[in-house]
């Protein structure tokens, strides 16, 4: 398993003992930038959770205004998650390889394109259909580059917490994009609202991403303290060390603490050393001219602890695309009859004093010796099996028409497990390659897609033949009791 090979193994001490003086710091970025990259991604990724529901509550208006079955709607959502799983595919090893930001800039770009042409497309299905894959197209690589991001600037003790906060803001589109997608569908009786209000969120976020978060990939500016090129840098911090050169006699006033960002290695360096007198050395990154092909990802599917870990995060994925999807026709038909809006309104450190593994929270830690699936994975037999109850529950109680309270109680609970299966073993994948991060990411991102696409596919045909309560059982079944063989065969193998 060439690709989840781990670089040379430091030794692991209390980050408060003077021998650790000599270890070079995970990281140069200070907290602060650290919480305002962190925040700004966990923003950014609001693209997908919130391009792919505000979309779900206008599928009638869409059916109708391009005079075509709802079958052939549900094609566009098919086509957008598609590409969701292909694209970052090929741009995640280029991001793992020449660098994050290039690719969240181009790829902003081309969403915001793509939702323009979206808002200006009176007549053509054919133009749907092409725009929202060159939309899932622009939205997807944020994905994979914020797992690349987080795994950049954060040791392998701080990623769960770190991963949280992107992946809970992420989250936050799931709630609004519906929200949205519905008022605009009730007040207008219209959906170009909707993708308008795509435009704007969009190009907000790329003029943000450009200003304020700089390069972090580890091949290409180190722990932080290269800089090779002013186009890994903010734009911010290219206008503040502008006007730091135009003013010297200012920036002598003003002393060592208000430096520049060139500066900024040099006292992280030092502070994290103890040894001012002797800063640590600035070894180049190595760079590959070429990026890594795109069959490297899909060879990770096969590692039998990747595709475990693979199945508990993306079949709980699936199953939620499903329960969205399935929203309209649900509870906008007899006999709960909702107009377009109603129905989207209403570990680590246990582990390691567990078998006397001191964490080391300035170089970071090697995993090869850390049981790191039992750490993230402890717990979580207790929630697939609730899972699985509460599946049952949703069919049932949507197939015998029980009260509207019942259904969107089991929706809440769902959703609570699904996000927390898809951050518990995303943030595994991240552990198991941390030489390709993205790459990781792009494994998660494809297996979820894939799963998503061909569940949403089948879910009006299986309906149709099953019956909602039988075909949500079956879904249940696969995710929870499959999820609980797979959990069990991590915690009990994976580190082997």
């Amino acid at each position: 398993m060439a690709l989840s090979q781990k670089p040379a193994a430091l030794p692991v001490e209390d980050n408060s003992s003077p021998e650790n003086a000599h270890h070079e710091p995970y990281t140069t970025f200070s907290s602060r930038k650290r919480r305002l990259i962190v925040g700004l991604l966990g923003t950014a990724m609001l693209i997908s959770p919130l391009t792919a529901p505000i979309y779900l509550p206008l599928l009638p208006l869409l059916s109708s205004h391009f005079h075509t079955s709802a079958q052939a709607i549900n094609l566009t959502i098919t086509t957008y998650i598609i590409f969701q799983a292909l694209a970052p595919l090929f741009l995640a090893s280029f991001s793992d390889y020449f660098g994050r930001r290039p690719i969240y800039l181009a790829t902003f770009a081309l969403y915001t394109v793509a939702s323009l042409g979206l808002a200006l497309n009176k007549s053509s299905y054919a133009a749907l259909l092409a725009l929202r894959a060159l939309q899932s197209l622009g939205a997807s690589a944020v994905l994979s580059g914020s797992y690349g991001t987080v795994a950049d600037i954060c040791v392998p003790a701080k990623r769960g917490k770190m991963l949280g906060p992107v992946l809970a803001a992420g989250n936050v589109g799931t709630c609004v994009g519906p929200v949205v997608g519905g008022w605009v569908a009730l007040e207008s009786g219209g959906f170009y609202g909707a993708f308008w209000a795509l435009v704007g969120f969009g190009g907000l976020m790329l003029v943000a991403l450009a200003l304020f978060v700089p390069e972090t990939a580890r091949n290409v500016v180190g722990n932080g303290n290269v800089k090779e090129s002013r186009w890994n840098q903010p734009l911010w911090d290219i206008f503040q060390q502008s006007w730091h050169d135009r003013a010297p006699e200012k920036s002598k006033r003003t002393g060592n603490d208000n430096d520049t960002a060139r500066n900024h290695g040099d006292r992280a360096n030092t502070a994290n050393t103890g040894n001012p007198k002797n800063p640590l050395p600035r070894p180049k990154p190595t760079r590959s001219l070429k990026f890594a092909s795109p069959l490297a990802s899909i060879r990770v599917i096969f590692y039998q602890d990747t595709s475990l870990a693979l199945w508990l995060s993306a079949s709980y994925y699936a199953l939620w695309y499903c329960i969205q999807t399935s929203i309209p026709p649900i509870f906008q038909a007899s006999p709960y009859s909702f107009n377009e809006l109603q129905p989207w309104t209403t570990t680590t450190k246990h582990t390691a004093a567990k078998i006397e593994f001191t964490v080391d929270k300035v170089s970071g830690d090697d995993l090869a010796d850390f049981p790191i699936e039992q750490a993230r994975s402890r717990g979580c037999a207790y929630l697939l099996i609730l899972s699985f109850g509460v599946m049952l529950g949703y069919g049932w109680s949507v197939e015998r028409h029980a009260p509207v309270a019942i259904p969107l109680i089991l929706q809440f609970f769902q959703g609570f497990l699904a996000t927390w299966f898809l951050q518990c073993f995303s943030a595994l994948l991240v552990d198991t390659f941390p030489e390709t991060p993205s790459t990781a990411a792009t494994v998660g991102n494809i297996m979820r897609c894939a799963l998503s696409a061909a569940a949403v596919a089948a879910l009006q045909p299986l309906v149709d033949v099953m019956g909602k309560g039988w075909f949500f059982s079956l879904l249940g079944l696969l995710s929870g009791v499959g999820g609980l063989a797979a959990q069990t065969a991590l915690r009990r193998w994976g580190m082997g």
